[in-house]
């Protein structure tokens, strides 16, 4: 088993991460859970492949990878960067439904597109999109795609995210819109254009298309999704409330958003937001996905 979270009893520094708040009666400082430290790379390996085959069946507000719009078909992928061969990446099956997927499932892939461990082939738009992305952003450890309900419809208007809610807040300046759909993505010029849209951000919305998001873990980069999906669905709503009601919408300002985001937008805040539906679907699977 791969370690679990690490527990930080630096109140000062671990809050500053969190948002927590509070102490023991006693003046005792309370343990926040962070990012865990590792004896070995290959311990680090095995936990990013135990977090990635969790995010494939994670809940979020009764929203799942596996369930209700985050899978179609063979569509969607999430990657997560190898640390001892830091230039491949593990993959989900081509063909095999998200709630099935287990960490012996996961597929090793070169930089070349070639299976390293697996004996089932991956989706080459996943190989076209995942290999660019962990290539120009070495800072990027894991990403998500896939075709959500409303990552879909919003990605229709091609267009950015407007700042009406605390939770679009998380991607003030840290998202972006690819506006040059060529249908499905299956040349490497295409996921070369696609990192380069996505630059330094965490979030990309694909025009006609739908979502992607990334981070420097898979429990980020998944989180990060689950939410830009949400606030897509907030967003639709908004606009057809206004539409319909002739209320114009309120968009929060440029320094109250910039101050939010630094709070909420920060991968150590899109680990930690992702940590509760992993110890749920430990404890619906109990641990069934670690095999």
């Amino acid at each position: 088993m791969a370690p679990a979270a690490t527990l930080v009893a630096d109140e000062a520094a671990g809050s500053a991460n969190s948002l927590s708040f509070g102490r023991t009666k006693d003046g005792k400082k309370l343990k926040i859970r962070s990012y865990p430290k590792f004896e070995s790379l290959e311990e680090e390996r095995l936990y990013r492949k135990q977090h990635l085959a969790a995010a494939f069946r994670a809940d979020f507000e009764n929203n799942r990878f596996a369930e209700r719009g985050f899978d179609e078909g063979v569509a969607g992928h999430i990657s997560v960067r190898d640390p001892i061969l830091t230039d491949h990446f593990w993959l989900n099956p081509l063909s095999q439904h998200f709630s099935q997927i287990c960490v012996s499932d996961l597929i090793l892939v070169n930089e070349d597109g070639d299976v390293v461990v697996g004996d089932e082939p991956i989706n080459a738009a996943a190989f076209a999109i995942h290999s660019e992305i962990h290539k120009a952003r070495p800072d990027v450890h894991a990403a998500c795609h896939a075709h959500s309900v409303y990552g879909k419809a919003y990605s229709a208007f091609g267009r950015p995210l407007d700042m009406i809610t605390q939770d679009a807040l998380r991607f003030y300046n840290s998202h972006f819109v690819y506006d040059n759909f060529g249908g499905i993505v299956l040349d490497r010029e295409e996921g070369v254009r696609i990192a380069k849209c996505l630059g330094n951000g965490k979030a990309a919305i694909l025009q006609n298309h739908g979502l992607l998001t990334v981070g420097k873990s898979v429990d980020e980069a998944a989180f990060w999704f689950m939410s830009l999906d949400k606030t897509c669905q907030v967003q639709l709503l908004v606009d057809a409330a206004s539409a319909g009601s002739g209320h114009k919408k309120i968009i929060i300002g440029d320094e109250e958003a910039q101050f939010t985001h630094d709070q909420i937008g920060t991968p150590e805040k899109g680990w930690l937001g992702f940590q509760g539906y992993y110890d749920e679907i430990l404890a619906k699977t109990r641990g069934s996905f670690l095999k």
